[in-house]
């Protein structure tokens, strides 16, 4: 067996880089040698553990399907999923709108970044995306909250990293209020990544693209003991990254252990670990011109403010999941799951932000300072915030079974859960050295500041505890009422460098949830629901009075209809309309500057639509279509009243497709579309950057070499080299503007072994 204490240094971010690389590959080696003494792999059907067990009473495992090698491997399809629910329950029984991006298509469009994936869902949005940053996005126009908006398994995740992608087997996307399913969360809705289970698999992938970038990942899996009852999956990558940006360029590391154990055929056990090292100089964002205007005839390849003593932005993400899953009896089981997840970022950032700070430098043409300069002045800042660190740790114990009382069949889940998020940071440094211009094309050279940041502080302590049950009653095959209620006690306390409370919050909330579904027929349902949901507040832009201050939580409310059909069950459809409110949060404009305010209520209608499956024997695909209006009212600043909200476009679609060739064996030609309306750039709705398209293609083609599948894929982003503004969102209360990427051209070859 693999010695998994090898793990550990890696896992605890003690090896120095070069020791990380020594470990992927010797990783890699020692788990070949193993499965190199292990049985063949099976043409198609593989096995993983289980719940099914022999009529003597061993445990066995039953026979699957491996996704990423044999049938169904190219599918664009599932129809289930567990972000809506406390378990694996069918999309076309569960009343809200999900969609699910699986493994075929994360493999075909050779995805790395979460921002490669949600862009198959209309939607949802980016929200601060830069090169070399850790991302966030929108869904339905609400930002997602980084503590509570990402999970893995449906545990909680730190949200301040890039999720690596290697060891995930789909990623869902619930659009809408997730309040019943864990407790406080943004409105918008929840990503879960869903991470692959132990099975023989034997995967090797290399992968450059146009600008030299390497690539290297292995996937190895086993299933040992007497009956098969133990597997283990270890997924590892190594990838140096050459960015569109210049300066920028960066690698991670990444390495990855899933276990399984099935204990007893009605006890089974489930454990996954992940870590990663990713460093890379970020690419900030451009500013509006003198506040009102968009930046012309600049490059994705200009690195703004580039300055020597600048360093990489390091980011060291650690996720554990462990789970235990018990059948106490026929119609009932139950499982607790614990987890953790803890990010360390730091960032040492040559800064391009606002102008003018010290008029000795510049004119003031009357641009408020934090935006850049009308003709394209900005100040550089020296930004140093070492050892930044988001820490979430979840334990949650469910309950589930049937019951019948009379003509009535209950489906309850019951449950409890706690939940607890902590901040800590420094004050860090954040000084202006000197300033450039965006069209200077030699940046000038500034001497850091002398300033050292101080050491890091526990800013944030967030505990959530939450008890919670959900009843499907079933009255006849065609009508279903689900009512549920998630009993919510936060407790939350802002700390300053003495450890002193700025801010206590003392909340407890009922957060209910009911939904009426209607099945016609097996294949069609149609259903309406009401949730109301809790979110955490945000913190306070450094230039307000009431800097870094963490606001109280948020109520919001939603209410949806919709209707799904799966056609031939190969095809799924589905059609959505909603509206959602919550308290609008903002700096206000006050005689003595701007202060961070929960003040009025920004309000979201919208209609969506989407496909994903089999349209001919040829053809799979994915397609969706989202139209939003997003309003703020009684805000205080009228300004800000009744018009489209920031970076939330009216209209946006998205395509991807797969055509296999009939008359080549193994060749599929692939293709996508985007499409986004203008978005607003300023909370006054007074300046929009432009609509767009994009265009997409590629090829894959599966063949064998040496009697080993093998699969060949080419693809092409941005095909036209369209130059575009792909996100206007705010970070920490400031608006920037990203560009997309130009063309890039992607290679990579994957073969099992």
């Amino acid at each position: 067996m693999i010695n998994i204490k090898a793990f550990y240094p890696a896992f605890g971010g003690g090896l120095p880089l070069p020791a990380k690389r020594k470990f992927l590959i010797t990783l890699i080696a020692a788990a070949a040698a193993q499965m190199a003494h292990g049985q063949g792999v099976p043409d198609q059907k593989e096995t993983a553990p289980g719940a099914s067990a022999k009529a003597d009473g061993d445990p066995v495992l039953p026979t699957i399907t491996v996704t990423g090698a044999g049938t169904g491997a190219d599918s664009y399809r599932k129809s289930s999923a567990s972000v809506a629910t406390f378990g694996q329950a069918s999309l076309l029984d569960t009343p809200a709108s999900i969609s699910v991006v699986t493994r075929g298509q994360l493999d075909d469009q050779q995805s790395r970044l979460l921002s490669e994936v949600v862009r198959n869902d209309a939607a949802v949005g980016d929200n601060y995306t830069p090169v070399g940053y850790y991302e966030n996005f929108t869904i339905r126009g609400f930002a997602l909250d980084l503590a509570s908006s990402y999970q893995i398994n449906g545990m909680s995740i730190a949200g301040e990293q890039n999720v690596a992608l290697e060891n995930k087997e789909s990623i869902e996307i619930l659009k809408g209020l997730a309040g019943l399913q864990s407790g406080m969360a943004a409105p918008g809705g929840l990503i879960n990544y869903v991470t692959k289970r132990p099975a023989d698999v034997r995967s090797v992938t290399l992968e450059t693209d146009s600008r030299g970038s390497r690539y290297l990942a292995a996937d190895i899996g086993t299933l040992f003991g007497q009956q098969k009852q133990f597997g283990i999956r270890i997924n590892a990558a190594h990838e140096t990254l050459h960015s569109y940006v210049n300066d920028t360029d960066g690698q991670r590391n990444f390495a990855s252990l899933a276990a399984d154990w099935v204990i007893t055929p009605q006890a089974r056990l489930q454990f996954d670990a992940e870590y990663q090292h990713r460093e890379q100089r970020s690419a900030p964002g451009y500013q509006l011109l003198g506040g009102t205007g968009i930046p012309s005839d600049v490059a994705p390849s200009k690195l703004l403010g580039a300055q020597p003593w600048a360093k990489p932005v390091t980011i060291n993400s650690l996720n554990l999941n462990l789970r235990l899953d018990l059948d106490l009896a026929p119609d009932w089981r139950a499982y607790v799951a614990a987890s953790r997840s803890r990010v360390v970022i730091d960032d040492n950032s040559a800064f391009p932000y606002g102008h003018c700070v010290d008029p000795s430098t510049c004119t003031n043409d009357g641009t408020p300072s934090r935006y850049f300069g009308a003709n394209g002045d900005f100040d550089i800042y020296d930004y140093r915030f070492p050892d930044d660190t988001r820490r979430n740790d979840q334990l949650q114990a469910v309950l589930q079974g049937h019951l019948d009382t009379g003509k009535l069949r209950h489906e309850l889940t019951m449950g409890a859960s706690f939940f607890r998020r902590t901040v800590s940071q420094s004050d860090g440094v954040n000084i202006p050295v000197g300033s450039d211009n965006i069209y200077n094309p030699n940046p000038i050279v500034y001497a850091p500041s002398a300033l050292t940041p101080d050491a890091s502080y526990l800013r944030l302590d967030s505990r959530q505890k939450a008890l919670f049950a959900v009843d499907r009653l079933s009255f006849n095959p065609q009508w279903q009422l689900i009512a549920g209620a998630r009993q919510v006690w936060v407790n939350e306390r802002a700390l300053d460098i003495t450890g002193a409370a700025t801010r206590t919050t003392d909340k407890t909330l009922l957060l209910p949830q009911i939904a009426l579904v209607y099945k016609p027929q097996a294949d069609l349902s149609l259903y309406t629901s009401y949730s109301k949901g809790l979110t955490m507040g945000g913190q306070a832009p450094w230039w307000t009075e009431n800097a870094f201050a963490f606001l109280p939580p948020t109520v919001s409310r939603q209410i949806e209809a919709g209707v799904k059909y799966d056609w031939l069950d190969q095809l799924s459809l589905s059609a959505a309309i909603f509206q959602m409110r919550k308290p609008y949060e903002y700096p206000m404009p006050d005689a003595g500057g701007f202060s961070y305010v929960q003040q009025g209520t920004e309000t979201h209608r919208g209609i969506e639509l989407s496909a994903a499956g089999q349209v001919s024997k040829q053809l799979r695909l994915t397609a969706s279509l989202a139209l939003i209006q997003a309003r703020a009212e009684d805000t205080g600043t009228p300004a800000y009243d009744g018009h489209q909200a920031l970076n939330v476009p009216r209209l946006r679609a998205a395509l991807y497709a797969a055509y296999a060739v009939p008359e080549v064996a193994g060749l599929s030609l692939l293709g996508g579309w985007q499409y986004s309306g203008s978005k607003a750039a300023t909370r006054e709705g007074n300046v929009d950057v432009p609509a767009y398209h994009l265009f997409n293609a590629g090829l894959r083609y599966k063949t064998s070499w040496r009697g080993h599948s093998t699969v060949l894929r080419l693809s092409v982003d941005n095909l036209f080299d369209k130059r575009y503004w792909k996100d206007v969102g705010e970070y920490i209360g400031d608006g920037y503007l990203h560009l997309g990427a130009p063309r890039t051209a992607r290679l990579s070859v994957q073969y099992d072994f």
